[in-house]
């Protein structure tokens, strides 16, 4: 079931979680902290019930960083030009 904005954000996995394990807290990042850190903000959405409207939140808005339904920004550029 869709909502509508942000209501699926209160329902979401990540609520309460630390921000920098979705989104860089440092741009100089190296690789392999940051393939790390995707996967455990990964782990977290995937067993999120809200997943499917949180990416679709993120596709809408065009959002450019940070892990987002499961995705981080490179994977979701890619589903876009699939879709």
């Amino acid at each position: 079931m869709a909502m509508t904005s942000m209501d699926w954000s209160s329902a979401a996995a990540c609520r309460g979680s630390e921000g920098s394990l979705f989104y860089s807290a440092d741009s100089a990042e190296r690789k392999e902290d940051r393939v790390e850190r995707e996967l455990l903000a990964k782990r977290i959405c995937a067993g999120c019930g809200v997943r499917e409207d949180c990416l679709r939140a993120a596709l809408d808005r065009h959002e450019t960083y940070g892990i987002w339904g499961g995705l981080n920004e490179f994977e979701r550029r890619a589903l876009t030009r699939v879709v």
